[in-house]
């Protein structure tokens, strides 16, 4: 099986404070996790090409010459019609049930909403209207008593690679990956502001504080 990760260089800037502690904490964590501290790049685990924006014009070229038989998205930008139709099948792991909580921060805002049981990461096809696809697969991400909020995305990330990894899977056995609609279409959420993400961080830490 061969791989190609296209890495987008630009970030959305929000025009207010989005910064918190958690996050530093959080970098630090997984860094220890997954690399024994070492700060490690994509590039250290497969052929990855860097591009500005994932919509220019040389992704959708890239595609079209690479022919791929899956394209998984993870944490880009919204993807543009002609970066889609260069593919045969996009998925997007969202990190959350797109179903109540669709754009960014999805899960930081089931935190704010007190809605735990909607930590949740989601695979789904990629179409013309964000986060709201066919759903291939969706699963609860791992919580533990007296885990604290900087190792969330750590789970989350664990939970998406097991949905690739079945989904590749999947496709490899029977040449297509099964979904279903959505039933209902969630709410759209912006950036979480700095204030916000305090008492996510209270209120996650407090929750699982009390898990069995």
């Amino acid at each position: 099986m061969r791989l190609q990760v296209v890495e987008e260089l630009r970030h959305l800037s929000p025009p207010f404070d989005v910064a918190h502690g958690f996050e530093v904490r959080r970098d630090d964590y997984e860094y220890d996790l997954w690399f024994a501290g070492r700060r490690s790049g994509l590039g250290d685990y497969a052929d990855i090409r860097r591009v500005d924006s994932i919509n220019d014009p040389e992704t959708a070229a890239m595609i079209r010459e690479y022919k791929p038989d899956l394209v998984i998205v993870f944490g880009t930008s919204r993807l543009a019609e002609a970066v889609i139709a260069a593919a045969d099948t996009v998925l997007n792991l969202h990190g959350g049930d797109p179903e109540q909580y669709r754009g960014l921060d999805s899960h930081l805002w089931a935190i704010y909403h007190r809605d735990f049981d909607n930590l949740l990461t989601c695979l789904h096809v990629v179409n013309r209207d964000l986060d709201d696809g066919a759903i291939v697969s969706i699963r609860p991400v791992a919580l533990a008593r007296g885990m604290k909020l900087h190792q969330l995305r750590a789970s989350n990330t664990e939970t998406a690679w097991r949905l690739s990894h079945d989904a590749i899977r999947e496709f490899a056995e029977t040449g297509r990956v099964m979904s279903r609609p959505q039933r209902m279409r969630g709410r759209y959420y912006s950036f979480m502001p700095s204030v916000l993400k305090a008492q996510c961080e209270r209120r996650f830490d407090a929750y699982c504080e009390n898990l069995p």
